[in-house]
């Protein structure tokens, strides 16, 4: 179990700054400002995101599987990865949960 929590909170915290990223960098940059240099210099992010953030489920559902979390527990972690600061509360409560 506890490597579990552990990838848990790796991949945690790696979607939560991914999000943050997502969220306050590549989406102003693409839609409030009009400079295509700025545009390709974080044409990554979205792309990175996308699979940190499919890893991010993947270890969501391995550590609520071996926690034996119900179906709507393992729900809530998996789209606490959607929102940029949630996957950390996320974490929080699972370490202070289970540690």
């Amino acid at each position: 179990m506890s490597g579990a929590i552990k990838r848990f909170r790796i991949m945690a915290v790696v979607a939560g700054v991914m999000s943050l990223l997502l969220w306050f960098v590549d989406l102003p940059v693409a839609y409030l400002f009009n400079n295509e240099d700025w545009k390709s210099k974080v044409e990554w992010i979205p792309i990175v995101h996308g699979w940190v953030y499919a890893a991010y489920v993947l270890t969501a559902i391995q550590f609520a599987t071996k926690a034996r979390w119900s179906y709507k527990k393992m729900l809530w972690l998996i789209l606490a990865g959607t929102l940029p600061i949630a996957s950390f509360a996320a974490e929080r409560r699972v370490v202070r949960q289970y540690s």
